[in-house]
């Protein structure tokens, strides 16, 4: 039993669209309904003591998808974090994002921007937003700040040149809809992470299926290569 409370939780939130089609919806109510869960479980986590959550909103490959789906999430995200403000602010919460943001619309990155700046001051639970993120291309482009910046390739500089640079490393790595892979999703900062995957789709996730993953968490033996 280590007794270790988690400082930083990550989570694939998977199954949206699943979860939509078995209840004879479009795949779009699956991403709304996930939207409300990414609100319980981020005010739960704050109100838990955890510092960091880090959600895996929509990676590199996510590009792939249908151009509609994809514009719907473009404005689901845009309408989410403005609607969400205030959310933040009451629950002292600062929201952060990583990825290559640049690739979005001039207004959903000044609404990414705009939000980063307003909840500067909140000391809480800090949520971190991936967004066009996958790792292997936050490790590209580390290795290109390295090379620019003439530093020596070594494990301090990588991690310091990483979209997560102000954050720990994850403790507890979550995947819903009983998918069993890491997805290109902070490979190196979940190195040590214990991984739990669920069966349940994103949107029936609950914050006490949280409680009981965080339960096991305490109670396992985390060695970091140690005996």
């Amino acid at each position: 039993m280590n007794n270790e409370f988690p400082q930083h939780i990550a989570i694939i939130m998977d199954g949206n669209g699943r979860w939509a089609k078995q209840r004879g919806f479009k795949r779009t109510a699956g991403h709304e309904e996930g939207a409300k869960t990414v609100r319980e479980i981020t005010t739960h986590c704050g109100k838990l003591g955890v510092k960091f959550l880090t959600l895996y909103a929509f990676s590199t490959e996510n590009w792939k998808r249908p151009k509609l789906e994809i514009e719907f999430l473009m404005k689901l995200l845009e309408r989410y974090l403005t609607n969400e403000l205030e959310v933040y602010l009451n629950n002292n919460v600062r929201f952060k994002a990583i990825g290559d943001v640049t690739k979005f619309s001039k207004a959903l990155q000044n609404t990414i921007a705009v939000t980063e700046e307003k909840t500067l001051k909140c000391t809480g639970l800090t949520q971190i937003l991936a967004l066009n993120y996958g790792s292997r291309d936050e490790l590209t482009r580390a290795m290109q700040k390295l090379v620019s910046q003439n530093l020596e390739i070594n494990e301090t500089n990588i991690a310091q040149c990483l979209d997560t640079a102000l954050f720990p490393d994850v403790d507890i790595l979550i995947r819903t809809s009983g998918e069993i892979r890491l997805s290109n999703f902070l490979l190196w900062q979940s190195a040590y992470a214990e991984l739990f995957f669920v069966q349940k789709y994103w949107p029936e996730f609950t914050k006490y299926d949280l409680d009981d993953i965080i339960d096991d968490f305490i109670k396992r033996e985390r060695r970091f290569g140690s005996v």
